[in-house]
């Protein structure tokens, strides 16, 4: 299953990696300081929702590709029932 990310929603998953990269960053750079425990994990939490964000965007646009690929007749040699078991084991990933 080849995932092909274009346009917005390129830019969205992006701008949400980029985010977390941020994130990340300053709760290093929080460590590094001896900055607060509490704004630290805060920090950390967001950067953990922004990394999920980002792959519930990206299962989305493969689950939309899949579905398209399904109808269209062109499952890349793989039935329907194993790319939806595929994609269930990507989503409960971030569960």
């Amino acid at each position: 299953m080849e995932l092909e990310l274009e346009g917005a929603d390129l830019k969205a998953v992006l701008n949400r990696l980029r985010r977390a990269q941020g994130q990340i960053s300053g709760v290093i750079r929080m460590i590094e300081e001896g900055r607060d425990c509490e704004d630290v994990v805060t920090q950390l939490a967001a950067a953990s929702r922004a990394l999920d964000r980002a792959g519930f965007a990206i299962i989305a646009t493969g689950m939309q590709q899949c579905m398209t690929d399904i109808e269209s007749g062109r499952k890349n040699g793989e039935d329907a029932d194993a790319m939806r078991a595929r994609l269930e084991k990507l989503f409960l990933s971030l569960a």
